[in-house]
């Protein structure tokens, strides 16, 4: 039985709060809810779940924010939660303020329950979860507001060809047995690279992994 997972669910819509409680798996808990951003940042303070699905368009946000869920992501420190971001659609404008707030992924409000708890409990082991499609919208606004060029070739260097593969697979959010499948390889096998490529880089999760290749465009 997969470990359980304590959530709190920040959305400014009742009726889609309570729908994503009732389809969730068994094993995610829903420790508290929120729908604006000063009772997003109490409840989370006050329970500290292992994740916090935070809606994109929550209402809220201030100065130049397009919303509030950067402004509960900031809010909400020092607490070890982390966030998946929750978004209607696919468009990388969508979510990647939060991601760049500190969000370990992206999915759709139109994901099942049981796909919404696979990437909390992703999520909660250290991985970043991004749809394929979204994943590439999200990487490809990165590098366009990094502007930067690949001129990371002597930490490239420390990679195995092989490794550099498993590399950006799953820095595009693939998942291990979706890696597994598309090299051809064990699921066990991606495991060890992934583990040789954040030891030789540094990093020290999946999010950081994927930050570091879009900035270097890598991808």
């Amino acid at each position: 039985m997969a470990d359980r997972v304590r959530v709190v669910i920040v959305d400014d819509h009742s009726i889609f709060r309570s729908g994503l409680r009732a389809d969730l798996d068994e094993s995610v808990d829903v420790v508290g809810e929120a729908d604006d951003v000063p009772s997003a940042i109490a409840v989370i303070r006050e329970t500290v779940p292992d994740i916090v699905l935070l809606d994109v368009h929550l209402p809220g946000g201030s100065g130049d924010d397009a919303s509030g869920g950067e402004a509960v992501i900031r809010g909400s420190a020092p607490t070890t939660s982390k966030f998946l971001a929750l978004s209607v659609s696919d468009a990388a404008s969508d979510v990647v303020r939060v991601i760049r707030a500190g969000a370990r992924g992206s999915i759709t409000k139109g994901s099942s329950g049981i796909e919404v708890s696979s990437a909390v409990h992703a999520v909660a082991g250290g991985d970043a979860v991004f749809s394929p499609r979204l994943a590439g919208f999200v990487l490809d606004a990165f590098g366009a507001v990094s502007g930067e060029t690949a001129t990371a070739n002597d930490e490239l260097d420390r990679l195995s060809a092989r490794e550099q593969e498993v590399m950006r697979l799953i820095a595009r959010g693939y998942a291990y047995k979706e890696v597994a499948a598309e090299l051809f390889i064990s699921i066990k096998t991606v495991e060890t690279h992934v583990s040789a490529v954040l030891r030789k880089l540094q990093l020290s999760s999946r999010h950081e992994l994927t930050v570091w290749a879009t900035e270097r465009r890598l991808l």
